[in-house]
């Protein structure tokens, strides 16, 4: 983003706080049989005078949420052609998204309401009304106690990396918390009210940090932490939804890392919560989802030595797209899964019969991806592990040619500066996604096969023995339990149209129809809550099984007023969105 554009993200609100002056937003009308949060327009929205107030008070901090796709539209007041030029480049990426304070990664969220299209309709009535840049718990809690006084709609935003929207709703005062990144390293931590010191590394970093950049800093220490391969993700969102990775087989998953949280709750109280005091919100913020709590201001996580890693690139792939051997030749290899993280393999792959995956030189049908051994830098400790299976598709299927490439790498760093998350954003997508054990895996080949047929989609190696074997401080935390059971997690998308209410609705049609074969093979299983979409069937036990009894109950303690709402998350049955504003139901 030009230099200019990231000035005009941080202007104070006073800045162009009547950019939409002449656009009064709509509410979608008024809901006459409930109540309903403040939305701007409604008679119960704050007047302009007490934003100033609320403004003062936070120092200056509260932004007036333009669209940024505004500077493109000529009857805007921002509009600004050479802007629009820059913003439309890089729309696309990660990277605008994660340094706008109201910019979502995926455009559905915000209704399409303000493309970087001049063709295309231009309003705010799908984002934010404004933003607080905290910084610091207090400017938290001074948000937080806002928008429940004035019952106004909150969000919270890091990146905006945020497959189901829970960091976006329209009129809502969004908490933007990218710009704290704070991090300490500890040689050994004790918990606040604890009276025992953990003898673990650890780091205490907070909710904007993201992941590339712990691992860039641990990585002058020798040290890295359990986290996933986007470097545009940030540890609020990952950790609270559960957070899969490369190092989850051996270490567990990233919300079993947690030793301590500081958490705002919907009071407006600054809390600790660890093992010692506040176990029930600790449990919850451990996998319970973001946005539903508390808002994380702080966390400390277990660090480990960055292994060195042998690493492979693999491909096993008919050179036919949608060869007739596919589904028995998926099947084999995705019953070999199990295999392959009892060896301590873990990675990142697709499955398909229509194959392309960026650094992989081939396409086809069948499977390839970028897999990991730690702690060797011996490559045939690696082309051993595979050597069973490139024999059995040699013989099976001749006309193959199986191609694993390794390299080694001096610790994890290395391997993920060069093969991180190289997708883009700034489209419309809906994810789907569904867990599978070792049992749906391997009991029948051919309905595997089958499955993956329908699926066309990503298999990553983020569970297995580590998750199944972690332990989380407390005894245990909210992450669903078919986590300890996941050799797979196996995701999917599709992309749709934009401003297209037909086409929205039958990609998530489509989404649903290609994991649903997947449900069928492991009904009890679930699915990854940060990884799918807001149309999940049975949302509540595909995302925490067992678990959610608990956090509904712990939702209504902490929460009892619903200050902290998103869809699909913990106890949000007792409002519902009409139109642009979020209504109780009775």
């Amino acid at each position: 983003m030009a230099a200019s554009l990231r000035l005009l993200a941080l202007t104070s609100v006073f800045a162009y706080s009547d950019a939409f002056s002449g656009q009064p937003r709509t509410t979608g009308g008024q809901h006459p049989a409930v109540a309903c949060k403040a939305a701007p327009g409604s008679p119960e929205w704050p007047s302009a005078d007490t934003w100033a107030q609320f403004n003062q008070s936070t120092g200056g901090k509260l932004l007036r949420a333009v669209p940024p796709g505004a500077v493109c539209h000529p009857k805007q007041p921002t509009y600004d052609a050479e802007q629009c030029t820059a913003i439309a480049q890089e729309w696309l990426t990660y990277d605008f998204s994660q340094n706008d304070p109201i910019s979502s990664m995926w455009n559905q969220y915000n209704n399409d309401t303000c493309l970087p299209d001049a063709n295309s309709p231009c309003s705010p009535d799908g984002y934010p009304a404004y933003v607080v840049n905290a910084t610091t718990a207090q400017d938290i809690k001074l948000s937080i106690d806002f928008a429940r006084t004035y019952n106004i709609r909150i969000v919270v935003k890091s990146t905006g990396h945020d497959y189901q929207g829970r960091s976006q709703a329209p009129g809502a005062l969004s908490i933007w918390t990218h710009h704290m990144q704070a991090l300490e390293t500890h040689t050994s931590f004790q918990p606040q009210g604890c009276d025992f010191i953990l003898n673990s590394t650890a780091a205490t970093v907070g909710p904007g940090s993201q992941l590339s950049s712990i691992y860039e800093e641990l990585g002058k220490i020798g040290q890295i932490i359990v986290g996933g391969n986007a470097k545009s993700v940030s540890v609020g969102g990952y950790l609270t939804g559960g957070g899969h990775s490369i190092l989850a087989p051996r270490y567990g998953l990233g919300a079993d890392q947690i030793l301590e949280m500081e958490v705002v709750t919907s009071a407006g109280d600054i809390v600790v919560a660890n093992e010692c005091q506040n176990q029930d919100l600790f449990w919850a913020m451990r996998g319970g989802g973001g946005s539903t709590f508390g808002v994380m201001t702080s966390v400390t996580l277990i660090t480990y030595p960055s292994p060195k890693v042998v690493a492979a690139t693999v491909s096993i792939l008919s050179p036919e797209v949608d060869a007739p051997y596919f589904a028995e030749m998926a099947g084999y290899l995705l019953s070999q899964y199990p295999y392959l993280d009892s060896k301590g393999i873990s990675g990142y792959s697709i499955v398909s019969s229509n194959f392309s995956y960026p650094g992989v030189p081939t396409t086809g049908a069948g499977m390839g991806g970028f897999f990991l051994l730690l702690d060797t830098q011996d490559v045939n400790d690696m082309l051993d592990v595979w050597k069973p299976i490139i024999e059995h598709v040699n013989k099976t299927w001749p006309g193959i040619t199986p191609v694993v490439i390794p390299q080694t790498y001096a610790q994890l760093q290395d391997w993920f500066n060069t093969h991180y998350d190289q997708g883009s954003a700034g489209t419309d997508l809906w994810l789907g996604s569904h867990l599978l054990d070792a049992e749906a895996l391997t009991k029948n080949a051919t309905a595997v096969g089958e499955a993956f047929k329908a699926f066309n989609g990503e298999v990553f190696l983020v569970a297995g023995q580590g998750t199944k074997n972690a332990k989380p401080r407390g005894g245990s935390d909210s992450v669903n339990p078919s986590w300890r059971k996941t050799i797979i997690h196996a995701v999917t998308g599709v992309e749709f149209q934009p401003l297209n209410q037909t086409a929205k609705e039958e990609a998530l049609a489509e989404i649903n129809a290609k994991v649903e074969p997947l449900r069928k093979l492991a009904p009890e299983m679930g699915s990854y809550l940060n990884e799918n979409n807001p149309g999940e069937p049975n949302w509540q036990q595909s995302f925490w099984g067992d678990n959610y009894d608990r956090l509904l109950q712990i939702k209504r303690a902490v929460d009892p007023d619903d200050v902290f709402w998103c869809h699909p998350c913990v106890g949000n049955d007792r409002w519902e969105e009409v139109g642009y504003q979020l209504c109780r139901v009775d």
